[in-house]
Formats: structure tokens, sequence, C-alpha cells
């Protein structure tokens, strides 16, 4: 039986439900494959990022298992702590 999508021409908005993500290695000098709408963490800890704008943040003691809404461009590895980085569509 094909896979029925009812909702395939509605458009993804910052509001709706996730529909994609891929796994975020920590690099000082390379870009996510995709700026995020949010993260999630396998391990909580420190991450340090770069955000859509350009901004760069750490930001301390994040918990595994909770989504956090961030335009993220960039984990950096200098400062992250937390690992199981997944990156959300």
């Amino acid at each position: 039986m094909p896979l029925i999508d009812r909702f395939q021409h509605y458009s993804t908005g910052l509001t709706g439900p996730i529909c994609g993500g891929f796994a975020i290695t920590p690099d000082d000098a390379i870009d996510v494959a995709s700026v995020t709408r949010a993260i999630i963490l396998g391990t909580g800890g420190d991450v340090a990022l770069r955000l859509r704008d350009g901004d760069e943040l750490t930001l301390l003691n994040l918990a595994p298992g909770v989504i956090y809404p961030l335009r993220v461009s960039r984990v950096l590895a200098s400062g992250t702590t937390a690992t199981g980085i997944t990156g959300l569509l």
C-alpha cells in the first residue's frame, strides 16, 4: 500500500510539525547541512553554536530530549560538550 500524505500540498512553517532531521557533527569550520528549525540532544551539556543571523553563543547545561527551537547554521566543536545532536527541519 502506498504511503499517503494528506498534507503534501501544505507549506511547512516554523510552527508546523517537524518534517525531517539529520545528525550534526560539531565542527568549528563547517556549517550544518541545512539551517535548522530546532535541535535536540541525545546527551545533555553545553552547545556552542552560530545562529542563522551569524551570532555565536554557548548555551550552558542543555537537557537531553528537549526540542530547542533554534535556527542554527553551525555547531562549534570548541565549547560543545553535548553529544548526539540532531538538527530538525
